[in-house]
């Protein structure tokens, strides 16, 4: 065999070796992403109140509207909400009402992902009311902390909501994201009629990653 040759064959083996150990690294990376998910999740939520106390003015903690027994009396039957926008509105949704909204749906922050994994949103970039898509749905039709929320806001607040997992996917996978997540919303309330009547067009839509 030549030298050129050998030199070729070389460099081939070199390089598969190379792509299986760049698999073999992104493959932990993605493991060590969520090692530990629940007690993370559980560690960030529990710092919230935190953020709270420091800041009481910007900040709610808002019980649950449901009746769970696996949340009662613990910290996890609330959701925490940032107002970033308030309207000082004086009206809220009901649980039976119709709402039109905008949201962007975010894990908390991770190595990779230091704002937080985005798994859904009906807007991208910052918010804007001419370019943003929305979801119209009932209160009663989204899950218990997001049902939550909704039933506080007023008409053109703007909220960052903490949500955790026994208020939204609990200990299941949901697509993206994984069992045990905290779930971070940022939350615009655009409208909401009452009784449950439809809006019209039919506007619902989403940006998935």
């Amino acid at each position: 065999m030549n030298i050129r040759k050998l030199f070729w064959i070389t460099t081939l083996l070199l390089s598969m070796g190379a792509v299986v150990s760049c698999s073999e690294s992104d493959d932990e990376d993605a493991v060590n992403e969520f090692a530990n998910w629940q007690q993370r999740n559980d560690a960030f939520f529990a710092s919230l109140e935190d953020s709270l106390k420091n800041n009481s003015s910007q900040w709610k903690k808002i019980k649950s509207y449901t009746k769970n027994e696996e949340t009662a009396g613990l910290p996890t039957e609330y959701i925490y909400a940032k107002v970033i926008e308030s309207s000082y509105g004086s009206a809220s949704p009901l649980y039976s009402d119709s709402v039109r909204v905008a949201y962007r749906g975010r894990l908390i922050p991770t190595t990779t992902y230091p704002e937080g994994y985005v798994f859904e949103q009906t807007y991208v970039g910052n918010y804007s009311e001419e370019t943003a898509a929305v979801s119209d749905n009932t209160v009663s039709g989204f899950k218990d902390g997001f049902a939550t929320a909704l039933q506080h806001m007023q008409k053109g607040d703007h909220w960052r909501v903490y949500m955790p997992y026994q208020l939204m996917y609990g200990a299941s996978t949901s697509g993206s994201i994984p069992a045990y997540s905290v779930l971070i919303f940022d939350m615009i309330l655009i409208d909401f009629t009452s009784d449950g009547q439809s809006f019209y067009p039919w506007t619902s839509r989403k940006y998935n990653p």
